[in-house]
């Protein structure tokens, strides 16, 4: 029996998933990267473009323009660091905190199907072998 070719199996189910989960909020007009970009900003203070890079793992360009969207859909808007003036944060409004709350109730249902059939103890293998080929990609140099 061939060995599971996990790599490809994990690039083809990635985009399956990301296809479930822009479907899943397009009625809410957000893809996925808006909807996570919208969970990493905390519903009341804010995060710094970075925080949300690092948190999606995009690079801080790309990070920027999902911000940049963001603002033009009235999702979000920049204020400035009380703890630094230099610093910028990115703080939800009203708007933005409304359809997050709905996002985060149809990832929860999106992630729920997600892991019907399997048992708890699956559950945590798979999420730890994740997490594995993630933090293989950011010991690379």
């Amino acid at each position: 029996m061939a060995k599971p070719r996990f790599l490809h199996l994990l690039s083809r189910a990635a985009r399956a998933a990301q296809g479930v989960a822009d479907e899943g909020l397009s009625d809410l007009n957000l893809t996925s990267a808006q909807a996570g970009a919208l969970f990493t900003i905390p519903a009341e203070g804010g995060a710094s473009v970075n925080a949300i890079s690092e948190s999606l793992g995009l690079a801080q360009s790309a990070a920027s323009v999902l911000v940049q969207r963001l603002e033009q859909a009235g999702l979000i808007e920049r204020q400035t660091d009380p703890a630094d003036r230099r610093a910028v944060l990115i703080t939800l409004t009203a708007r933005g905190r409304s359809l997050r709350t709905r996002a985060i109730e149809r990832a929860h249902r999106m992630n729920t199907a997600a892991a019907r059939g399997f048992s708890s103890d699956e559950q945590a293998i798979i999420a730890r072998w994740l997490q594995h080929i993630i933090d293989l990609k950011e010991e690379r140099p």
